[in-house]
């Protein structure tokens, strides 16, 4: 259930602010966005997994907080990040 090496060097190249960035809150949040995703498919498979839904929950909850940070510094990159993971409808 956790993102493989590959996948999270994916994220990191896809989302990085500059050459050497692996921890920025853009890059964070393309992390969180892929594991909530992989989880929810698992939860929908396996709907009496209460730990596993109170995990996605602290997920969601971190990646909100991460959300409101970027819409505080800057609300311009804040919209082409939702708009580029398809969050927020």
């Amino acid at each position: 259930m956790a993102l493989t090496q590959q996948r999270k060097q994916e994220l990191i190249t896809s989302y990085q602010v500059h050459e050497t960035d692996t921890g920025s809150s853009e890059v964070q949040i393309a992390m969180l966005t892929d594991r909530i995703t992989r989880l929810s498919e698992h939860l929908r498979a396996n709907q009496q997994d209460h730990s596993s839904r109170r995990g996605l929950l602290k997920i969601i909850g971190q990646r909100k907080r991460l959300l409101s940070y970027v819409q505080k510094q800057n609300r311009e990159k804040y919209q082409a990040l939702i708009a580029r993971l398809g969050i927020r409808g």
